[in-house]
């Protein structure tokens, strides 16, 4: 459950990521809104799923969610680029990931 509770809480880190850009710097009513409820989402869902998963593990799995989303949503809404490099990073990290989460009993 700890895993499912992490997974989740590093979708909603997508969420707030994307959310505060759309907010302008927080001079917009709604993404500020969407922001701050999906923060405080996903840091008690981290902070749940600590409470069974290693600290180092936790962290790594719910940043690195929360960096390749955040690429993905960049790329998707913001049309941001999808070089070849920047496509590699996101692989190595979902890699650094699944090694992660089968290092951790």
């Amino acid at each position: 459950m700890a895993w499912i509770a992490l997974i989740v809480a590093g979708v909603f880190e997508v969420v707030w990521a994307t959310a505060m850009k759309q907010s302008e710097g927080f001079t917009r009513l709604w993404p500020t809104v969407v922001t701050l409820v999906a923060v405080t989402i996903s840091f008690g869902l981290l902070l749940w799923s600590m409470r069974t998963l290693p600290l180092g593990t936790a962290y790594a799995v719910w940043t690195g969610i929360g960096a390749v989303g955040a690429f993905l949503a960049g790329i998707a809404l913001f049309g941001e680029a999808a070089s070849p490099a920047r496509i590699i990073a996101a692989l190595l990290i979902l890699a650094g990931l699944v090694i992660m989460k089968s290092a951790t009993a």
